[in-house]
């Protein structure tokens, strides 16, 4: 459509009114000349095997080679006749002792055409197969002479003059026809204006949507006797970010509109705490609450973890999962009727049978691995529950202000005392005994290890070590170690099994594959070693990490792999070496793998951006967000209209975050 090629934006300008003679060439760069065809016609090269076109070009200080690898035969012989007049650009090379430029583009001078018709500044947009850039820059200059006048900016006046931004026809001008311009545009700036445009919009369309959730009709939950009894019986007193992230809830419950707020914090920062500690607000208020996980093996920790916590006050948990028996119907009828209080399950809780008598609260736990879909049932089971969605993956903030625009985000900061600090190492795989040693050290002195493969058979990825294959490897090693084996495939029951063996200490080593990546809570586990590190990224790196030095004990974390030191893969690793930080090794991950492979974002439908790009534009991002903030403030209906129907347009349901979260 036109308004895509209004938006294509050039990669770079080539100025074409500085020409050099062939003395003046420079290898390497973009060159523009002038030279009459001395020689030409089709070759065979030996080096390539095919038939190329060559042509010959000379001016008053030299002569230098033009070659095609592609070409029509017409259009290749008339441009290139004997005696023509050529304006040439591209870049020079040398092939052996001779100039060259190879697939130059090429102007013919003819009679009564001067330099200054054809000197001047070009864009060079993206390539599209079957597309010449010439065509391509016709269309374009086309599409923008008809329209681009008709293009209107959806950032107000009072915005634009407050922040010093220039004309967005302006920049579009800039953009297509910078032959207008004296210089070489500066493609920066107004770019930057452009993406402003765009992240304008969504922010706007952001907060517009929190606003909207906001106006929902909750309910009121407030602390009383659970909350006093609940906190009176931890055996700890919370760190100063749990406070503050606390009292961030707290504020929102007592609100008469429904919260929706992420929690976020490194791994062990102590957000779970929090959920119990809103869990206890709402039992005050005499409304259920439902906890839900994204595993088998997630939901039954956190069954554990809220049945120590909230059965001293009265509210035992009970554990909805997919399989169960006869006893499921009781659960469901006690769920109905509201005499089951707190739930606990995985996506089991999203059946159409699981009615709930009075939801007042909804925690989802590692919400990134749920899609928007399953998030928008569970929060559809009560009439505009309160919601706490909780990740362990540190989120930088440029990304967090996409994924998580619309909603209200508290951050724990600072580890509970105890917390041990994992000590960190990349050993290469000629390296292995240094593992072994390590095995030896910790299982001597009756402290146990995970070993997590990245995939679970042979069959699944050749050359990868599986978990299956490392299970018999180590019992070979070690065997008067108990080892276990866990992985995705196996049954619910057989996973509680070893899972609540290697928690009673009766497995020594567990061989795993990334199913553990987050939720469990092994004390007296200190040691983990990760197969093929290179194959993971830093954030899951640094959650599989995170499940050992939950004790008193000293714990490390080997991470073995091929890569060498001085590849991407290896300096990557390094980053875990130097930091226990996540929300630094989280900044380093959206460097290195992007938002989608992150987090997922490509799967949950969030918006895609036609110009920006929220790794290299996160300044402006967070400069966008200051000014939807500013707009909305003061917008009127009519604006606020604009901007709804414009983003819908835009992103269809892109934007369909706000109404799930």
């Amino acid at each position: 459509m036109v308004e895509d090629l209004l938006y294509l934006i050039p990669l770079r300008y080539e100025d074409k009114r500085v020409i050099r003679t062939v003395a003046e060439i420079k290898e390497g760069e973009e060159n523009v000349l002038l030279g009459r065809v001395v020689d030409s016609g089709q070759v065979y090269s030996r080096a390539s095997r095919r038939r190329i076109f060559r042509a010959r070009i000379e001016d008053a200080t030299g002569a230098i080679t033009l070659k095609w690898f592609r070409f029509g035969k017409a259009w290749i012989t008339s441009m290139c006749r004997l005696g023509n007049l050529l304006f040439v650009a591209g870049i020079a090379s040398r092939y052996g002792a001779d100039l060259q430029i190879v697939h130059p583009r090429v102007t013919v001078m003819g009679e009564g055409r001067t330099v200054e018709d054809v000197g001047t500044i070009i864009p060079v947009y993206p390539e599209i197969e079957g597309v010449k850039q010439g065509v391509l820059r016709n269309i374009a200059q086309a599409a923008f002479t008809l329209c681009g006048q008709d293009i209107a900016s959806l950032i107000p006046d009072r915005i634009t003059e407050s922040h010093g931004l220039p004309d967005l026809v302006e920049a579009l001008a800039d953009c297509h026809a910078p032959e207008r311009r004296k210089e070489v545009p500066d493609g920066d700036a107004f770019r930057a204006r452009l993406v402003l445009e765009e992240f304008f919009l969504f922010q706007c369309a952001l907060l517009q949507r929190k606003r909207e959730i906001g106006r929902g009709e909750g309910v009121e939950l407030k602390a009383g006797a659970c909350h006093e009894r609940l906190r009176a019986s931890l055996p700890y007193r919370l760190t100063p970010g749990q406070e503050r992230a606390w009292g961030e809830i707290e504020r929102d419950m007592a609100s008469p509109r429904p919260m929706n707020r992420l929690l976020q914090g490194d791994v062990g920062c102590g957000k779970t705490i929090c959920a119990f500690l809103a869990a206890s607000v709402a039992l005050d208020s005499a409304r259920q609450v439902v906890f839900m996980a994204p595993t088998e093996i997630l939901a039954e920790q956190l069954y554990l973890g809220s049945h120590r916590m909230l059965e001293a006050i009265g509210a035992a948990p009970v554990l909805l999962r997919g399989g169960m028996g006869p006893e499921r119907g009781a659960i469901l009828e006690g769920i109905r009727e509201g005499s089951i209080r707190v739930i606990v399950g995985t996506h089991a809780l999203l059946q159409p049978d699981v009615v709930f008598h009075s939801l007042g609260l909804a925690v989802i736990d590692e919400q990134h691995r749920f899609g928007v879909i399953q998030r928008k049932l569970l929060k559809g089971k009560g009439a505009d529950p309160d919601v706490l969605v909780m990740s362990a993956t540190p989120i930088p903030r440029t990304l967090s202000m996409i994924v998580y625009g619309d909603l209200d985000v508290s951050s724990i900061d600072g580890m509970p005392e105890g917390r041990q600090r994992v000590r960190t190492l990349v050993v290469n795989e000629t390296e292995r005994q240094r593992v072994y040693d390590a095995v030896l050290e910790e299982t001597g002195k009756g402290r146990q290890v995970f070993v997590v493969c990245p995939v679970i058979d042979e069959s699944e990825h050749s050359g990868l070590l599986s978990a299956k294959e490392s299970f018999q490897a180590w019992k070979g090693l070690f065997p008067d170690l108990r080892l276990g084996l866990l992985h995705g495939r196996l049954r619910p029951a057989e996973k509680e099994r070893v899972m609540m063996s290697f928690r009673e200490g009766k497995i020594d080593m567990l061989v795993c594959t990334t199913v553990v990546e987050v939720g469990i809570d092994v004390p007296n586990a200190t040691l983990m070693v990760v197969e093929h590190a290179e194959r993971f990224g830093l954030s899951q790196l640094h959650q599989l990490r995170g499940r050992v030095g939950r004790g008193s004990y000293p714990s490390q974390c080997m991470l073995v792999g091929s890569a060498d030191a001085g590849t991407i893969a290896g300096r990557r690793l390094k980053v875990l070496e130097k930091t226990g930080d996540g929300f630094v090794i989280a900044e380093e991950d959206l460097l290195l793998r992007g938002p989608g492979d992150m987090f997922g974002v490509r799967q949950t439908g969030i918006a895609d951006f036609r110009i920006g790009n929220i790794i290299r534009d996160g300044h402006l991002m967070e400069k966008a967000r200051k000014m939807a903030e500013e707009a909305m403030a003061s917008a009127g209906d009519g604006e606020l209209e604009r901007i709804g129907s414009e983003a819908a347009r835009r992103w269809g349901t892109g934007l369909s975050l706000g109404d799930v979260l």
